[in-house]
């Protein structure tokens, strides 16, 4: 069994396998976009000097409160350009993945309203192209003047706002514009203060500069705006900051997440919980396969969507996570691997979209990175990540132990503290969900995934559209593993017959 190391080695691993540890004095986790949207509204209200919004997507139209009573616009586009109005020395930097831009000429008003923007002297919108061919800006990062920043897995787009209720019908759960409905969605980030959000103010000006925009001063801002209503799930903790950023010029490759991930793997005592979009990196399958080996291995839950919500989905990501359920399925002789999907109290299926992992209740893990090959070397991530085994984090374990539970209590319809009973009597975390579980209402189920045919198989195996790295060719970089290996074994299995 891997022994849970040292605070000092803990401390040293994370510095080696992350860009910054920084301190905190408030962090929270944020679970879905109904709150995210209505917290980041309230927090840019109290903006001084500089916001910084940077996201894989933004779409104008979503409305970001639909509560708000407060005289200002609730629509995104409308309320950015209002706080300029209101604050005329607040600069407002947009930070946009390129290849969406597309999109923008669908969107009705979106393009008008870019459009005002680009008159608008105080409000700065840019298209990031700096990035390998094929590879996406994936980071969603919003920092307020160096004081505050939310990082995590939601970008303030369409199809993203939902509450935690997953209610199978509720009317502000539609497409802006068409009104068309949306299936149920799970998200989450986090609010971090202090010096991590300027950490992440940072990170967000070198992207900005990275993709040929001028060179953004540090904002000399007093501002605490820490949003009313937000409570602190933690106080004074040091928080890593871990990215991914594939070889692009000059810009050399950067692959915190991965590493971090595989050390989270190493380290886990009891169990691993995550939740994810994807379940397709070969990297985390095999770190997986090889505590799956040992005589009592940790247990390993992640919850996923039980299907894809456009064609890269169906076509890559579905047929991989196959792949890998198979083959870590071999190695599990005790039992100890579950991928769950969760469903509405009417069974109707939520895509997750969250990016969170939770290691024994020691580590708390939200960002932007998916469990794929894309997020571990090829697209622009940020993830941060609570380490309770720190000194100076002693106090966050039990915090991060009603998180789990609350998260869990969120997917199964019952209380948080149902599941910290279940937990506490088994002793086990799969056999706590498969006794709550139920067969009807809220509930998890088992993924039982569909099996690829031929070309789905042949697309997983050269990794066309999930690649480990930048390189023109969109091959696996020269690290063969689990993938490589079972099918050397399967072809020569095949020779043999």
């Amino acid at each position: 069994m891997t022994s849970v190391p040292s605070s000092e080695k803990l401390l040293s691993d994370l510095h080696r396998h992350c860009w910054r540890v920084a301190r905190a004095h408030r962090a929270s986790l944020i679970v879905d976009a109904a709150d995210y949207f209505r917290l980041a509204r309230k927090a840019m209200c109290g903006a001084q000097k500089q916001i910084l919004l940077v996201g894989w997507d933004f779409d104008t139209r979503i409305c970001l409160d639909y509560e708000a009573d407060d005289g200002a616009p609730t629509e995104l586009g409308a309320f950015i350009s209002w706080l300029t109005k209101e604050r005329p020395g607040l600069e407002i930097y947009i930070l946009k993945w390129d290849v969406g831009a597309i999109q923008l000429l669908a969107r009705g008003t979106t393009v008008l309203r870019v459009a005002r923007w680009v008159r608008n002297p105080n409000v700065h919108f840019k298209l990031d192209g700096a990035h390998a061919a094929g590879a996406s800006h994936h980071q969603k990062i919003v920092v307020i003047d160096d004081a505050l920043a939310f990082c995590g897995g939601i970008d303030m787009t369409g199809d993203r706002w939902d509450t935690r209720g997953h209610c199978d019908e509720d009317e502000h759960r539609k497409r802006p514009t068409t009104h068309r409905r949306y299936d149920p969605w799970h998200d989450a980030t986090m609010a971090v203060d202090g010096k991590v959000a300027e950490a992440l103010g940072a990170l967000a000006r070198d992207r900005w500069k990275a993709a040929g925009g001028e060179p953004i001063d540090p904002p000399q801002s007093a501002n605490r705006p820490w949003p009313d209503g937000l409570e602190p799930h933690f106080r004074d903790v040091d928080i890593a900051i871990a990215r991914t950023r594939s070889e692009y010029g000059e810009q050399k490759s950067v692959r915190e997440i991965e590493d971090l991930f595989v050390e989270m793997i190493k380290g886990a005592k009891r169990f691993i919980y995550a939740e994810n979009q994807y379940f397709a990196s070969r990297v985390i399958a095999e770190a997986i396969v090889e505590r799956l080996k040992e005589p009592d291995p940790p247990e390993f839950v992640i919850v996923n969507p039980r299907t894809g919500s456009g064609w890269l989905d169906d076509e890559v990501m579905s047929p991989a996570r196959a792949e890998l359920m198979e083959l870590i399925g071999e190695h599990d002789r005790h039992g100890r691997f579950r991928i769950y999907s969760p469903v509405t109290e009417g069974g109707e299926d939520i895509y997750v979209h969250s990016k969170i992992m939770i290691v024994d209740d020691r580590q708390l893990r939200v960002g932007s990175a998916n469990l794929n090959n894309r997020s571990m070397g090829f697209d622009s991530e940020c993830d941060l990540m609570i380490d309770a085994g720190l000194p100076s984090n002693a106090e966050a374990g039990d915090t991060i132990a009603m998180l789990r539970s609350d998260l869990l209590a969120e997917h199964l319809g019952k209380t948080a503290e149902a599941v910290a009973a279940a937990f506490a009597e088994t002793g086990s975390l799969i056999r706590a969900i498969d006794r709550l579980r139920g067969d009807t209402g809220r509930r998890l189920v088992p993924l039982e995934p569909k099996t690829p045919n031929k070309v789905e198989r042949a697309v997983v195996e050269k990794e066309l559209l999930d690649p480990e790295s930048a390189n023109g060719e969109f091959e696996p970089i020269a690290r063969p593993g689990l993938l490589a290996r079972a099918r050397r074994r399967g072809e020569r299995g095949s020779r043999r017959r």
